[in-house]
């Protein structure tokens, strides 16, 4: 019996270091739940290049945006678990659109968190058309006009819908909600000034605030976020208590080997550490994170624990 049990042991490691001696054995395909263009696409872009190079495969990058970024974890979830296909996505579709709708599959259960890549405020902008200059205008402005002001998302359950719902249940002002198709359209809906207002990541929208077609009112993190560090935050705007971060990460379908999640976790860390992608994300507006898949897994767990009681409170929906 003994013997037995050791000879399954040995097998058992065996073919353990062979998967891993023998993984990538083909092309990695990165799924985004995010359209080209979209700070997302930027990330993928900057880490795929790297993980060609040491992984000596093909890295395609296959956006797969709308649905509030389920349809990329769909296909993701049902990809083979060998490691060769990777979700990069958000805290929406991740953390708590399973709260807002029914999902076909369960996030926390489904995925296997390998690496938060980035972190980044939301920054409120605004139309530049738009007689405000600061939050509390912004409030006062749209107050007295219930219903007249349209603000955009970058989609349905997104960080960017939910932090403008937080935004209106603290504030009482009454904002129509448009969602968008990703962040590229939805800023240039209020560039355009289709709709008056947006949160947003900041790659999507400090082209044209640079062009002068929107105005950058605060950030939504706590405090200031140290690539704009001359705007002030949401809180310190007269919303004291107001947070609302987001996140991005890369993750696998369940069942993927523990060491290839450990593998593709040391190369993406080791890769977040190069200064040519540090300096590239940042000039994004993205600040590089990384860790382990613990804490990742930590982090999502703890974000849908917040932003569910929010969306109880404010009533958010998938409309």
């Amino acid at each position: 019996m003994l013997r037995r049990l050791l000879l399954s042991c040995v097998l058992l490691v065996a073919g353990t270091l062979a998967h891993g001696a023998d993984w990538p054995s083909r092309p990695l395909r990165i799924v985004v739940a995010a359209p080209g263009g979209s700070s997302l696409d930027l990330i993928a872009r900057a880490i795929g290049d790297h993980l060609r190079e040491r992984f000596g495969q093909p890295v395609i990058v296959d956006n797969q945006p709308g649905a509030s970024g389920t349809i990329a974890s769909a296909q993701v979830v049902r990809a083979a678990a060998d490691g060769h296909t990777l979700l990069l996505s958000f805290n929406g579709p991740l953390a708590y659109t399973q709260f807002l709708t029914r999902l076909p599959y369960d996030p926390q259960q489904d995925l296997v968190p390998v690496i938060q890549t980035s972190a980044q405020p939301n920054v409120l902008v605004v139309s530049a058309g738009l007689p405000v200059r600061t939050v509390a205008e912004l409030i006062r402005h749209a107050k007295s006009r219930p219903g007249r002001l349209n603000y955009a998302s970058v989609g349905n359950g997104s960080s960017s819908h939910l932090t403008m719902e937080l935004f209106k249940s603290m504030t009482g002002a009454f904002i129509v909600h448009i969602p968008y198709n990703g962040a590229p359209p939805a800023a240039m809906s209020v560039a355009a000034g289709e709709t008056q207002a947006l949160f947003s990541v900041p790659a999507a929208v400090m082209p044209q605030i640079r062009a002068g077609k929107l105005r950058a009112l605060a950030v939504s993190s706590a405090s200031r976020f140290p690539l704009l560090p001359d705007l002030p935050t949401v809180a310190e705007s007269g919303l004291p208590g107001f947070e609302a971060i987001t996140w991005n990460g890369l993750l696998v379908p369940r069942g993927t080997p523990a060491e290839t999640v450990h593998r593709i976790n040391q190369e993406i860390n080791a890769i977040l550490r190069l200064p040519d992608v540090a300096e590239r994300l940042q000039r994004a507006g993205l600040m590089p994170t990384g860790g382990s898949p613990a804490e990742f897994a930590s982090l999502i767990a703890s974000d849908a624990r917040k932003w569910a009681a929010v969306i109880r409170r404010t009533g958010a929906t998938l409309d």
